[in-house]
């Protein structure tokens, strides 16, 4: 596995002097460095209660990005997924803690227990006044120690607006605690995390996914089937039900990033919460985002805490915490029409055999060669050529019976209006350029030979490319070439496939996304909009049935 790092002893203290250098001067750490790794307040005057939380690191942006105005006063951060040491515990105490008080916030790990705990007693011993509070919101380990994961980060946010008001120790402490009550949470990954510097054990087969995981790469209490969005949603909601049986009301729902997860895949689960069963009961929304996160870890969690009027205004309270992403309240989704003028021609629809028969063999042919277009364009691009052209594809089969079969001109131009919005990137604009223009072309008389030649002609000028620079093009022109010659379609396909053929042998080209590329990643390797359409140009030669 690959890393951005230095030294691999420096990650942490390498990691927590980024956060404050970039903290616009809000943060500051103490001088311990490699043994004691405290960030804190530059702000702070003691005159309130102090609110420290942390634990290993890897969680990140948790601990330190927690650290502002309204949430925690400093953050002790340990090694990667280990306990930080008493000594860098009391340091951060002894920094913060003046005549009100300090509260610590401790997730249910033993390694934090003891540590805060042991150096809570010394800092007594001191004289002054600390409490503790420790967290453990994980559902997944019923019957258990529940762990504390991602809903620790609503306790910060409880206890330190609390603090922000002024409240005494006491009253601090009875905020963390009635947020720690309340508060439920449940992951699921679909990797192990990978530590720098160390083997991890793949532990998960290509279609299993772990339920009920912690935050340090240990396993989940149950592995189960990769299914669909809804499913997996479907089968944590089941698991939490228990808890969230003991409880009624309103509730913040937080979503939390795992940190290897795409932000596309995560509004997918947003989506699919909010729009579920526990959505009657959401008022607030914390997130999609990365906040209680497991290094690299594909995967995400929900959290739930029950609302009230203190816990509603907790969460609403402004903070300077950086990593705290606010909260939205929750809105059914609302959609607005469409702009007049967008739906196109609506060409009324009619019906012509052959050209159903030879719309049907392009599209299936499409469809067929998917994964390999989308294989070929992962040597040379985004990987997505074979997904795009299947897109339109499916599209006009799915219309096939709304569109103008027995007029070609209306029907390039129908084509032309759904491929401009079903195919995503340069290749569905193209193409409709492409249809559009020989639509034109076919409304003025001109043979279908010529009226596609045509637009070629237009996709150039839009384009950019020439023959030759790795594109659809150099398979298009020849096919139409020998078509315009008087050519069958067998000439045509055989043109067509060698103009894809000689697409290996380009190594530089000055357009289109090849220009991007080196010639060692190009030789040798097929031009995917050439290769698409010298098999639709195959399948017609063999006959559209």
């Amino acid at each position: 596995m690959k890393h951005v790092i230095n030294e691999r002893d420096a990650i942490v203290t390498e990691a927590v002097d980024g956060a404050v250098l970039a903290s616009g001067g809000m943060l500051t750490r103490l001088d311990g460095y490699p043994n004691i790794k405290v960030a804190l307040r530059t702000d702070w005057d003691r005159s309130k209660v102090a609110i420290i939380s942390g634990g290993g690191s890897g969680h990140e942006p948790a601990h330190v990005g927690f650290v502002g105005q309204g949430m925690l006063t400093a953050a002790v951060c340990g090694e990667i997924f280990a306990s930080p040491s008493v000594d860098a515990v009391l340091a951060a105490i002894l920094a913060v803690t003046g005549p009100s008080g300090c509260l610590l916030i401790v997730k249910n790990y033993t390694g934090d227990r003891l540590n805060f705990g042991l150096a809570a007693e010394k800092a007594r011993a001191r004289g002054l006044d600390v409490e503790m509070v420790i967290v453990g919101d994980d559902v997944a380990t019923a019957g258990g120690s529940p762990r504390g994961i991602a809903g620790t980060v609503l306790v910060h946010k409880a206890a330190g607006h609390a603090a922000e008001q002024g409240g005494s120790l006491a009253a601090v402490r009875a905020a963390a605690e009635h947020a720690s009550v309340n508060v439920f949470s449940l992951g699921l990954s679909l990797s192990t995390c990978e530590i720098p510097g160390q083997h991890m054990e793949a532990r998960l087969g290509s279609d299993e996914v772990e339920m009920g995981l912690g935050i340090h790469g240990e396993p989940g209490v149950a592995k189960v089937r990769l299914a669909s969005a809804e499913v997996l949603v479907a089968q944590m909601l089941e698991r939490m039900a228990p808890a969230l049986a003991r409880v009624s009301g309103p509730i913040a729902l937080l979503l939390n990033n795992l940190g290897g997860l795409p932000a596309i895949e995560m509004a997918v689960v947003t989506r699919v919460l909010l729009a579920g069963p526990l959505a009657e009961r959401v008022e607030l929304v914390v997130g999609p985002a990365p906040l209680m996160t497991s290094l690299d870890m594909k995967g995400f969690s929900v959290t739930v805490l029950v609302l009230d009027d203190v816990l509603r205004s907790a969460l609403r309270a402004p903070t300077t915490a950086p990593a705290w992403p606010g909260t939205s309240i929750m809105r059914p989704l609302k959609v607005e029409p469409m702009p007049a003028g967008i739906e196109g021609a609506g060409y009324p629809a009619s019906e012509d055999r052959v050209a159903r028969e030879v719309l049907t063999a392009v599209c299936d042919e499409l469809m067929r060669q998917e994964a390999s277009l989308n294989a070929l364009d992962a040597r040379v691009g985004d990987g997505d050529t074979g997904s795009t052209f299947g897109a339109g594809a499916r599209q006009l089969l799915a219309d096939m019976d709304r569109l103008p079969l027995a007029e070609p001109a209306k029907l390039c131009r129908a084509i032309a209006e759904r491929l401009s919005k079903t195919m995503g990137g340069s290749s569905g604009v193209l193409l409709s350029i492409f249809a559009a223009a020989a639509g034109k072309e076919m409304e003025r008389g001109a043979s279908w030979p010529d009226a596609l030649r045509t637009g070629v002609d237009r996709m150039q000028h839009y384009g950019g490319a020439k023959e030759g620079e790795r594109t659809m093009i150099d398979a298009l022109l020849p096919a139409l070439r020998a078509l315009q010659a008087g050519d069958d379609m067998a000439a045509a396909s055989a043109a067509a496939e060698a103009g894809a053929k000689a697409t290996e042998s380009i190594g530089s080209t000055r357009s289109g996304r090849s220009s991007y590329l080196n010639e060692a990643d190009l030789i040798g390797v097929r031009d995917p909009g050439a290769a698409a359409v010298a098999a639709v140009f195959a399948r017609l030669a063999a006959g559209p049935g």
